[in-house]
């Protein structure tokens, strides 16, 4: 048998998939660096990018029975988990702005694009939790103006309510969400232009 340190990755995975600890170590070792590297590139913070790496290996680890590896390489995998939690972190960041040029540049420079759809769909999803923190009867209009496509006279008709209180309604949320969204809309727009 090969010495383990001259294994493939693919070799290491299956090893590691039955439980042997000693090969996840060493595929630790072998990527630990450049992923590290990578985040700390984006995230500009030493422990930030010392936690997403930790994740990612703990994410790995945890899976290690279920990970499907394409074209034989472990490499493209890690990468594209460290660019998700990296772009979690940065969407959870108060302040977001300063991330959205580093963020720009990051995604220039991903060779992956399959992956803008899952991008674009967790911002959605973010967007969407905003939307469900609405006070209800603010979000019920919300969602009949913007999901439903109904206009003004058409909810107030349905809800039995004035037609100038949709229009207030409507409004509030709308300001609502673009003060706590302003930076997922940018987002948003460079997954989706760029």
């Amino acid at each position: 048998m090969k010495d383990i340190h001259q294994l493939s990755d693919i070799a290491l995975l299956s090893l590691m998939g039955n439980g042997d600890a000693e090969a996840f170590y060493h595929l630790f070792l072998r990527y630990n660096k450049s992923l590290y590297t990578t985040a700390y590139m984006k995230l500009n913070d030493e422990e930030e990018a010392k936690d997403v790496v930790q994740d990612v290996f703990a994410n790995l680890w945890h899976k290690r029975e279920a990970i499907a590896i394409r074209n034989g390489q472990l490499a493209p995998y890690l990468y594209a988990a460290i660019r998700y939690r990296v772009l979690d972190i940065i969407a959870k960041k108060k302040n977001a702005s300063d991330h959205i040029r580093s963020l720009h540049v990051f995604l220039q420079h991903c060779e992956d694009h399959t992956d803008h759809a899952v991008r674009e769909n967790m911002l959605l999803t973010i967007i969407k939790q905003q939307i469900s923190l609405l006070p209800n009867r603010m979000q019920q209009i919300f969602l009949l103006s913007r999901y439903d496509h109904l206009s003004h006279k058409e909810i107030a008709q349905r809800l039995d309510i004035a037609e100038s209180t949709v229009t207030d309604q409507v409004k509030k949320a709308m300001k609502i969400l673009r003060s706590k969204l302003r930076h997922l809309f940018l987002l948003l727009f460079f997954i989706r232009f760029f």
